[in-house]
């Protein structure tokens, strides 16, 4: 191929990318991640899934306490603490990926992640032998975030412990929108 060919083809692009460059609308700026800062945390009330005995969805709510919009997409980090138990006194909750793309979270509004988990009945037994743990908190790290927040767990819901398990019966899922809006 020669040198001119090369030369004409570099060109073309550039012309085309100058005219698409030259048409297209300014952007916004992408709103920026919602820092550790900005929110609040709160955990609802559990509520008992009809389809799977001794499973029970805890909503993780986020609230924007900041005085502007932000992003919170992703799955948050999640533990759950709670006394000594054979597998130690941290439960790290395995995450899915199941949450909006995109989430802006208007100032004073809220977006939720569940956190599902599945509660130990009499005669149960989890990882390592654990039998009857109940959590006294859950820390969770927003997605894209190092710093933690916290929230004391239900005190009636135990939590069969699965930390070894492949496909665990608690978990965490993405973050959704606002439930309450629209």
């Amino acid at each position: 191929m020669s040198g001119k060919r090369i030369n004409r083809v570099s060109l073309g692009v550039a012309v085309l990318t100058g005219t698409l460059a030259m048409t297209a609308v300014p952007a916004e700026a992408a709103t920026s991640r919602c820092e550790t800062a900005d929110l609040a945390v709160s955990l609802g009330e559990p509520k008992q899934l009809e389809e799977s005995t001794g499973q029970y969805d805890v909503p993780l709510t986020f609230k924007n306490i900041s005085s502007e919009a932000c992003g919170l997409h992703g799955v948050p980090g999640v533990d759950l603490v709670g006394p000594d138990d054979p597998n130690g006194s941290v439960y790290h909750l395995p995450r899915v990926d199941n949450g909006v793309r995109v989430n802006e979270v208007p100032a004073g509004s809220t977006a939720t992640a569940t956190v599902t988990v599945l509660s130990s009945a009499p005669g149960s037994t989890g990882s390592g032998g654990s039998t009857s743990w109940t959590p006294s908190k859950l820390v969770t790290i927003p997605p894209g975030q190092t710093e933690a927040l916290s929230a004391d767990w239900p005190s009636g819901l135990p939590v069969l412990r699965q930390d070894a398990a492949t496909r665990p019966g608690s978990w965490v899922n993405g973050i959704l929108a606002d439930p309450l809006a629209g």
